[in-house]
């Protein structure tokens, strides 16, 4: 068993621990052997361990257990590059030259498609930013769902870019971030729209534009020819509204000078005075009153 594998194996007991499935008692020694593997950023970013350890830490009631959590993540964060001018230009050169073996074999191993482009840099070490791609990775990968055929990038990759276009929007982990964060996982969620989760798989939806997506945008068609059968409703309401009045061409609008009008007579005083009477232009809208 690679090193990748063992670690793979090790993120499903813990998440199962976290989960509370698992024998907790086992937390410890599992720590430990993730720290005696030779684990570099390649295997940090494909297996997402980081994020399973730190879950632990955040949930364990053991000092033991959370001390070595720690010590584990401080270690892992030396490996994730520093965004530096230099480091950028020497990364980029470094991948147009080297092959991508790596990220195919990683691919294989994961089960997923030879046709996935090589992954783009974008780790974090933000605990926020950490739980929102794990939010939209799960919401990606769906509860009890298999994953359509043709699917263009991994969830796990696709939940980073989604969060990655978010946070470049908002520049922080905001309340606004958050509520986007939220509206996304949610809208993947619905089992009532299964289509949105199928096209932001299958790359026909780019994880930039899902990103900005309103919520009009994101919706089910049952739910947009719903929206679009209340606006007509009521605007066939104002519509019969006008049409019960009786038009005239003896009422000159003081507005746009037309005389095409629609009036209502209504009593809205005593029986013995005259009725008020309620006039609309139908040309440009302007309303009055006389009696």
């Amino acid at each position: 068993m690679g090193v990748e594998e063992e670690v793979t194996d090790i993120r499903n007991q813990l998440e199962k621990i976290v989960s509370g499935s698992g024998d907790g008692s086992q937390a410890l020694d599992l720590l430990k052997v993730l720290g005696r593997l030779k684990i570099n950023l390649t295997i940090l970013t494909s297996t997402r361990v980081g994020m399973t350890v730190n879950n632990l830490r955040k949930t364990s009631k053991e000092e033991e257990v959370v001390t070595v959590a720690k010590s584990l993540i401080k270690t892992w964060k030396k490996f994730v590059p520093e965004n530096s001018d230099k480091k950028k230009k020497d990364s980029e050169e470094e991948s147009k030259k080297s092959p991508h073996s790596k990220e195919e074999s990683n691919a294989k191993s994961n089960g997923l498609s030879k046709s996935f482009p090589q992954k783009t840099n974008i780790a974090t070490t933000d605990d926020v930013r950490l739980r929102c791609r794990e939010m939209l990775t799960n919401a990606l990968k769906g509860i009890g769902s298999d994953l359509p055929d043709g699917i263009c990038k991994s969830p796990e990759e696709l939940a980073d870019l989604i969060e990655e276009a978010i946070f470049s929007n908002f520049k922080s982990t905001s309340a606004k971030y958050k509520n986007q964060i939220r509206s996304r996982v949610f809208n993947l969620k619905d089992k009532k729209n299964p289509a949105l989760r199928e096209n932001v798989l299958t790359g026909i939806i780019e994880p930039s534009k899902f990103a900005v997506m309103t919520a009009d945008e994101m919706a089910s068609n049952e739910v947009k020819k719903q929206r679009a059968d209340f606006v007509k409703q009521g605007i066939d309401a104002s519509q019969l509204a006008q049409i019960q009045g009786t038009k005239t061409d003896l009422l000159k609008c003081g507005k746009c000078l037309k005389r095409n009008c629609t009036y209502n007579q209504i009593q809205t005083r005593s029986a013995d005075e005259p009725m008020t009477t309620f006039v609309l232009c139908n040309e440009c809208g302007n309303r009055w009153k006389f009696c």
